[in-house]
């Protein structure tokens, strides 16, 4: 097995419907840019409000991908 480095970054994914669909609008929009994704780690979730009603959900991951 080779030697391998990876960085990892900070994302924010956001949707109306659920903090699931928040992740995977995050990892899609990663996976337009960057190549090699391995992990993405969910690291926070929040609701976004107005006049004390949820109009959506935010999830930060790390994803980390292989440098090469």
């Amino acid at each position: 097995m080779d030697d391998a480095v990876y960085k990892v970054i900070e994302v924010v994914g956001f949707s109306e419907k659920s903090w699931e669909d928040a992740a995977k609008a995050a990892v899609r929009a990663v996976d337009r840019s960057i190549r090699d994704i391995r992990v993405a780690e969910v690291v926070q979730m929040d609701m976004r409000l107005e006049d004390n009603r949820i109009v959506g959900y935010r999830t930060k991951l790390k994803v980390s991908f292989k440098l090469e």
